[in-house]
């Protein structure tokens, strides 16, 4: 098929379109396209009261990289992003999934219409009202460290137990989206022909294997492109969520490449060097997706590009 040549008639033709497409545009552009000279400043060591261009501006390169790379906190930083990400993406992206397929089995309106309203709830709730729900949980006096003392486990506060950071993060990072990233897979369900389901019925298939064999391979392209993006974004984990559950007593194993950028550069003003460790954390996304892309291209012949 020969591609249509985009000139100025059909520039002309579609300006209506191109003119929706514009606000858009340029909000992406002012908001995260111009702010991007901004990176420059992790191969400077950047003051505020000179200007990141001016000729006063002093660069060196990569040291803030290098000093990062061998200083004491990289391997912790790295180990306990790559935990925690890896624990939520391994328990919390078939979640979203089994949902979706079971919502669209379901034939009670009403209980259906309930089930999706109350999971989708929690994501609409504030990120520091959830965090305070389950720091309140798990403290020294609450319900869930009681539960565990009545069933026998010696619990006395959950919240400073740095054993027990990942399980708390992972099951408040489910509970909080699952019921909302299942939206995606539910619209692409709900446009499979019906006549599928009918011929299979027919056929004597029961409900599972209509889910085995129409359902999942139906979403397998959406299943794909999300576990493209979870595993681009293995190095920027909820910094937001664990800010707010997380203390001093769990920083061995809760602090990662995002609280250590906003306690060094934000609190403690080391602009250049967290800088330096945000851009890392990037570039390694990025090619964590250029891997994921090629071998999802390669196995399941769905890929972002």
């Amino acid at each position: 098929m020969k591609k249509r040549k985009i000139g100025k008639e059909y520039i002309v033709e579609n300006l209506e379109l191109y003119s929706l497409l514009l606000p858009a545009m340029a909000l992406i552009f002012l908001f995260d396209y111009l702010p991007l000279y901004g990176i420059t400043i992790a191969f400077q060591d950047y003051s505020p009261a000179v200007p990141i261009f001016s000729s006063a501006a002093k660069w060196v390169g990569f040291k803030h990289f290098i000093n990062f790379v061998n200083g004491p906190y990289f391997l912790r930083l790295l180990g306990n992003t790559l935990r925690l990400s890896v624990t939520q993406l391994v328990f919390g992206f078939g979640v979203p999934i089994c949902l979706a397929l079971v919502l669209n089995d379901l034939r009670a309106r009403y209980f259906k219409k309930f089930v999706q309203t109350a999971s989708y709830m929690p994501y609409f709730i504030s990120s520091v009202v959830v965090s305070g729900m389950v720091l309140s949980f798990i403290n020294a006096d609450g319900v869930v460290t009681k539960l565990c003392n009545i069933l026998g486990y010696s619990v006395k506060d959950i919240s400073m137990a740095p054993e027990a950071f990942t399980a708390v993060y992972v099951i408040t990072n489910i509970w909080k989206g699952f019921g909302f990233s299942s939206i995606l897979y539910l619209s692409t369900l709900s446009s499979i022909d019906a006549e599928m389901y009918s011929a299979a019925r027919i056929d004597g298939a029961t409900r599972w294997q209509q889910m085995l064999h129409i359902s999942l391979p139906s979403i397998k392209p959406v299943i794909a492109i999300q576990l493209i993006l979870s595993i681009g974004g293995l190095l920027s984990s909820n910094s937001e969520m664990i800010l707010l559950l997380y203390n001093s007593a769990v920083y061995k194993t809760a602090d990662v490449f995002g609280t250590y950028v906003y306690r060094y550069g934000l609190l403690g003003g080391k602009y250049s060097f967290t800088t330096a460790v945000g851009l890392f954390s990037n570039i390694v996304n990025f090619i964590l997706v250029l891997i994921a892309n090629k071998i999802s291209r390669r196995m399941l012949e769905f890929s972002l590009w």
